[in-house]
């Protein structure tokens, strides 16, 4: 008897599928279209069928128009558009779902010239391939994972664009189920979309029954009897193998049940597929379990009449994308009661804005943005469904925290019973209080409105006003189930080494003898305690990437203060940057070592007065597209950002609550092979962390009762620390790990790379348990193992792959100079320079360097065109030279050209500071004086220009000392300025100034002063 794949997975998958409505097709005399597999007898008949009155030559037409469109490099984008459009000529009819016809067929040929392939299920749709499901026996080789592998290859071959583009949904199952201690999908039913590089693999888990009864058909022997003939595997018939796999109940056939059954997959084609804009490149998502029956419960919600409550999603199972999918979801919801619907999505900062701005604008929303109230209370008022033009769909972020504490933002008078109005709150654990706030009226203001609240954890403490405004859980997703389906990664956190929590005390005794009783806020941004900091910071984090082996990973340190945030970085910069630029230019690119390259060597500061925002929105791209390997941050990022790559955080300042939570999820994003993400605790240094802690999961167990135990597994067990022990012993078993010399020894005569990288990365991660132990006080686990021996021979075994990588990169025609000089460098450095006269002259390039830098930084007008011009001048040289390994000629001439550079800034930053003496030692005046200079309309009447600024400057700094808060309406506050300025210019001065002039001066003075007010780096 035959007992392989086909029998065992693919014939009972494709007799449930007949179950669930599909009509077996065999392709033994069925006609299709081989460029694109398109049935097209089929085709044509339902068209016609679905489309009345349409004529053949327009269902030809659009055969052709779906095979060009097919050839597109867009994913298929424009053909899914296409696909579920219902205003001209439906290829689906999603109005009456069962009007369309579907069917099955096995072993369609997938080929393009000598390339081929053939899925084992392909799912029509009125005789479109739109689903194909690759099955594998149960315990085959490699899981899952060998036809991950394989897709991503076939996919990644240009001549299948067609049948990439036309495929909708895929399903690859070995017929088991999931094994949720996986860090890869190995076991079990998944579903994904196609990718042009690598598809996403993801879990479904069933939260519904069903009843079987009424949905799957009755069996049906003769048709049974077909597919085994067609298929030439009638001797399975009567098997009990065969019998047990055609139960619903198969890993394969429940998912096939929630995916295909009729209402699933319209559902899922109509609302749970969209295309995401990333940097260069689209991809195409597919809804999420979560995110699917999380619109359910919303829609099952409205239908009883309640228009409010919580939808609990962990951090990083995409909430603003749930939020997304629900744009179209109700506005056809809606739409069938004869209701406009709008959408807002509101946000308490103005980081969270522009992020959520990108996440819908980048799925292809319209976004509009309102930062104050003005624009809010007209927003209201429109009782349009859409403001763009190009009819699709659109929703409005909304930043409150401006205008939270407003009670009349809106007015009752402004509502329209025509316009249903669907808020999504973002994050409401935290600081909407319904008292005084913003979003406490809007119950006031239409009390019709939808309000659903997103959060990523549960709301602790005094939250029973926030229950009141939101309402009770829509949904809930716990860590636990985002864990096992590979959303979010466990956390294992760290304390720091004790010898450095040592040399931090010393630190601070230091400074209080040094600076006396001083503020600890100043005493954790000194320089003498930030260096060692930040010293054992990029440690910690180049040996993260030797023990993980990836050099891609990203870290971030949550400082204390911005203070301190500034001081690291301004060390990094001085001690890391210059130091790693140096040694780059000792060698050719593809001579570096692995060693080098996992060198921290670029940074971040993100603060909210530091660079503009556009310069902020770029690093934070940069570091998320690897080119930052650190991120400096204090209160911005904390929330909202997300970053796969993040792996290692750095807490150095104790955070209470929620907030805690937040901060540490912004590394369980699944990413490469990682198992875990990693949190270093500095806040231990002053015994508050675990304190803060225990408070904060006493809270949550107190909040959550018994389901308390859904949220248990974020952080390891005793249990599961000795499971790993045991795993670190096995891999260790044949080593002398009580003699590390012995160890060494050992380990020398092993020179396959993989063996000594298996053994050092156990060796690592017992670093990390040892660490937990200590943390979570489970002492007895110290005795299981020697972790202080373990440290060594991590060591050694790392030593030994350096040499190994080393022996490597001598194998391969690599400058055996250059090669050695890396694999030496911490030694060798210090004396590249022959001579004591080069050495001198290298410290004065060094110190000139540093004082063309310093005085490049202490101009406050970085927008002049003098500025750039000896910034780009400066640029210039690093790009043509090689500032440290030069001949002592170059070193002179490098010198003479950044003394050149130096004096021209100074110059520049001398006559900067007499203007803004003038202003009475305001930059922004005289910035504001240069900018209107440059235009070159007043550089004969320079001495008025000054007057006229010089008394707006008094009395609009008078008019705004008295009435901070007129800056929160800028609107209005333009309006005054234009009157000032009217009033100094014209009627005082004398000075002509046309309608462009007049806006463009108001405009720079409203900028200086909403920047200045807002903590906005101008210019």
């Amino acid at each position: 008897m035959k007992f392989n794949e086909d029998s065992r997975v693919k014939i009972p998958s494709i007799i449930h599928l007949t179950r669930l409505g599909y009509t077996y097709l065999s392709l033994k005399d069925a006609i299709w279209d081989e460029t694109t597999n398109i049935f097209t007898d089929i085709f044509k008949k339902r068209i016609a069928e679905i489309n009345p009155g349409i004529e053949e030559e327009d269902i030809e037409r659009i055969l052709e128009d779906i095979s060009i469109s097919l050839d597109n490099e867009d994913l298929g984008k424009a053909f899914y558009e296409q696909l579920i459009d219902q205003s001209g000529i439906k290829l689906i009819d999603f109005s009456d779902f069962n009007k369309n016809s579907f069917h099955v067929v096995t072993e369609l040929s997938y080929k393009n010239g000598d390339d081929e392939f053939r899925p084992d299920i392909i799912l029509l749709i009125n005789g479109i391939p739109i689903v194909f499901i690759e099955v594998k026996k149960p315990n085959n080789r490699e899981g899952i994972l060998a036809e991950h592998n394989r897709i991503k290859k076939r996919f990644e071959n240009k001549k299948y664009r067609r049948f990439i583009n036309i495929t909708q949904i895929m399903v690859f199952s070995n017929n088991m189920e999931y094994n949720s201690t996986q860090t890869q999908p190995i076991e079990g039913a998944f579903y994904a979309t196609p990718s042009y590089y690598e598809p996403i693999f993801n879990y479904f888990r069933e939260e519904e029954e069903f009843n079987f009864s009424t949905l799957l058909l009755d069996e049906d022997d003769e048709l049974e009897n077909f597919i085994l003939k067609d298929n030439n595997l009638n001797v399975i018939k009567h098997s009990p193998e065969f019998i047990t796999n055609k139960d619903p109940d198969t890993p394969t056939n429940r998912l096939s049940t929630s995916l295909f059954s009729r209402d699933r997959l319209a559902f899922i084609l109509d609302y749970g597929i969209t295309y995401v804009r990333a940097t260069g490149s689209i991809e195409k998502h597919i809804m999420r379990y979560p995110q699917m029956f999380a619109t359910k419960a919303i829609e099952r919600k409205l239908i009883k009449g309640e228009t409010k409550g919580i939808i609990w999603h962990t951090q990083g199972s995409g909430k603003t994308a749930l939020a997304f999918y629900n744009v179209k979801f109700l506005t056809d919801y809606f739409q069938k009661e004869q209701v406009i619907p709008k959408f807002y999505f509101i946000v308490d900062r103005l980081d969270l804005l522009i992020q959520a701005q990108r996440e819908f604008s980048s799925r292809g929303l319209i976004v509009n943005t309102v930062n104050s109230r003005d624009e809010f209370a007209a927003e209201i008022k429109s009782s349009k469904a859409i403001q763009n033009l190009s009819g699709k769909h659109e929703i409005t972020v909304v930043n409150i925290q401006k205008f939270k504490d407003d009670p009349d933002v809106i007015k009752t008078e402004d509502y329209n019973i025509r316009i249903q109005r669907i808020y999504f709150l973002d994050e409401v654990h935290r600081s909407y209080d319904p008292k005084g706030s913003f979003l406490a009226n809007l119950s006031q203001s239409d009390k019709n409105a939808i309000k659903i609240g997103l959060t990523g954890t549960p709301l602790l403490g005094d939250y029973r006003s926030s229950r009141a405004l939101f309402g009770n859980y829509i949904h809930k997703y716990y860590y636990n189930a985002s864990i096992a389906d590979g959303y979010t990664l466990r956390l294992i956190r760290e304390e720091i080494e004790t010898k450095y929590k040592i040399l931090l005390q010393q630190a601070l005794s230091d400074i209080e003898i040094l600076e006396g009783e001083i503020p600890r806020k100043l005493v954790y941004a000194h320089e003498n305690f930030v260096e060692p900091m930040l010293d054992y910071i990029i440690e910690d984090f180049e040996k993260c990437r030797i023990t993980m082996n990836d050099d891609s990973i990203g870290g971030m340190v949550i400082c204390d203060s911005s203070d301190q945030a500034k001081k690291l970085f301004d060390i990094f910069q001085n001690k890391y940057t210059a130091k790693n630029n140096s040694k780059n230019n000792t060698s050719s690119s593809f001579n570096i070592s692995n060693k080098e390259v996992r060198k921290v060597k670029t940074a971040a500061l993100i603060l909210y007065d530091v660079g503009t925002k556009d310069e902020r929105k770029k690093q934070i791209e940069n570091f998320k597209q690897g080119n930052i390997d650190f991120l400096f941050v204090y209160n911005m990022l904390l929330t909202g950002f997300d970053s796969s790559r993040l792996k290692k955080l750095y807490m150095g300042r104790v955070i209470k609550k929620h907030n805690l939570l937040q901060a540490l999820t912004r590394v369980n994003r699944p990413f490469n092979q990682f198992r875990y993400g990693f949190v270093v605790d500095f806040a231990d240094i002053r015994k508050e962390f675990d304190a803060t802690n225990k408070a904060y999961f006493d809270e949550l167990q107190l909040e959550l009762g018994d389901e308390y135990e859904h949220y248990s597994n974020l952080f390891k067990t005793p249990e599961e620390i000795l499971e790993e022990i045991e795993e670190i012993k096995n891999v260790l078993f044949r080593y002398d790990t009580e003699n590390a010399e012995i160890f060494s020894q050992q380990i020398t005569k092993i020179q396959d790379k993989e063996e000594v990288r298996e053994i050092q990365k156990a060796l690592g991660m017992a670093k990390s348990l040892y660490n937990m132990i200590r943390l979570y006080g489970h002492y007895d686990l110290l005795e299981k193992i020697d972790f202080h021996k373990l440290s060594i021979l991590f060591r050694e075994a790392s030593n030994h792959l350096d040499l190994l990588n080393l022996k490597e990169n001598l194998e391969k025609n690599t400058e055996s100079i250059n090669i050695l000089n890396i694999a030496m460098e911490d030694i060798l450095f210090k004396f590249v320079k022959v001579s004591e006269e080069e050495l001198i002259l290298a410290d004065e390039l060094k110190n000139t360097l540093r004082r063309t830098r310093e005085a490049l930084a202490n101009n406050f007008d970085q927008r002049d065109p003098k500025f750039i011009s000896l910034k780009e001048e400066l640029e210039r040289l690093f790009k043509e030279k090689n500032l440290d390994e030069i001949s002592q000629d170059e070193m002179n001439t490098n010198i003479n050209s950044l003394n050149k550079i130096h004096e021209k800034i100074k110059e520049l930053n001398r006559q900067n500071d007499l203007l803004k003496a003038k202003y009475s030692h305001d930059p922004k005046y005289a910035r504001i004086h240069k900018r209107i200079i440059e235009r070159e309309t007043f550089t004969k009447q320079e001495r008025k220009l000054f007057e006229a600024l010089k008394a707006i400057k008094n009395s609009a700094d008078e008019q705004v000392m008295q009435n901070t808060k007129m800056l929160d309406n800028e609107s209005y506050f333009s309006s005054m300025m234009m009157q000032l300025m009217v009033t100094e210019f014209k009627n005082h001065q004398k000075i002509d100034l046309d309608a462009d002039i007049s806006k463009f001066i108001n405009s720079l003075v409203v900028t200086e002063y909403m920047n200045e007010f807002h903590g906005v780096v101008s210019w």
